[in-house]
């Protein structure tokens, strides 16, 4: 963690620099493509510091009242920091469309030379954090401003040339539309990630219905009900699951060595019950409905 963190403050510091120098480059060349340039820096900035802020509260012990700590911390900077993007990018939109209607002049070659700098520094900060973008989605998050942020500069850097010998100023605000066009898909999966985690999704890439037919198989297993995956925060996966059995010590083992070593899940909590004394006030699945992919426990339909 701690060379997260100091990685995370050398980007800040980089994306500050050069921000300020793109902004000064974007008035003087009057571009409005480095100047979305400098404010998408100015948000990998946002999103850095907001990635630094909450790599501190993860690491936070769990209390009486936060039981699970504070790892959704994570998934709150993540989205945060996607939704941010979707700020800017309506912004950029509507200004390029505004441009491409309103032409205006812009120097290529202030806007190339500049881009060429900006496109050094969002390297150097793809360098520091790419190690750490797949430990956890809030990393991620800060990793993709990053990258979106490059592409722009190579765009801008196109585009720059292009204006430098044709001096066909509409090549600005489009190159700036086909950038923030990439913005608004990168932080959409983002955005989608951390919500199948807040609304407590089955992980990707984990079938509760696989789960279930494995511990339905498991000998002296008459049924399996309330079966529950969901995702804590990035790659920390928890499970509940009512057994009903005749052999609970067994079963309860057997269940135990399925699920971790087939699913690589290790925070579980199973229940095990007496056939002949179900009860289905105890059954979260009878008193909030279920699917037909998950059918309900069969003495569900006699409560």
């Amino acid at each position: 963690m701690k060379e997260h963190a100091t990685s995370l403050k050398t980007s800040i510091w980089i994306a500050l620099f050069f921000m300020f120098v793109e902004v000064a480059g974007g008035w003087i060349a009057n571009s409005l493509a480095l100047i979305s340039d400098a404010l998408h820096m100015f948000t990998d900035v946002g999103s850095l510091m907001l990635s630094l802020i909450v790599l501190r509260i993860v690491n936070k012990p769990s209390t009486a009242t936060m039981t699970y700590g504070y790892h959704r911390a994570e998934i709150l900077g993540a989205l945060a920091s996607a939704l941010s993007l979707w700020g800017l990018a309506i912004m950029l939109i509507y200004e390029g469309a505004h441009r491409i209607v309103y032409p205006e002049p812009v120097e290529g070659s202030v806007m190339f030379i500049i881009a060429c700098v900006g496109l050094i520094a969002n390297l150097w900060m793809l360098k520091l954090l790419h190690k750490h973008q797949t430990h956890n989605l809030n990393m991620r998050a800060a990793y993709l401003h990053v990258i979106s942020d490059l592409l722009g500069s190579v765009g801008v850097i196109l585009g720059g040339a292009l204006l430098w010998y044709t001096n066909w100023s509409p090549i600005d605000p489009i190159i700036t539309i086909v950038f923030t066009l990439s913005i608004l898909y990168s932080s959409g999966k983002v955005i989608k990630q951390s919500v199948r985690i807040l609304m407590e999704s089955a992980p990707e890439g984990i079938d509760p219905k696989a789960i279930q037919k494995d511990l339905q198989d498991i000998p002296g297993v008459k049924e399996v009900h309330d079966l529950h995956v969901w995702s804590v925060a990035t790659n920390n996966f928890a499970l509940s699951a009512h057994l009903v059995t005749d052999m609970p010590q067994k079963a309860l083992q057997e269940a135990h060595l399925v699920i971790e070593k087939k699913y690589k899940i290790s925070h579980m909590t199973i229940q095990v019950e007496d056939p002949a004394h179900f009860e289905s006030k105890y059954c979260y699945d009878c008193s909030n409905g279920f699917s037909k992919e998950m059918p309900p426990p069969h003495d569900c339909k006699n409560h």
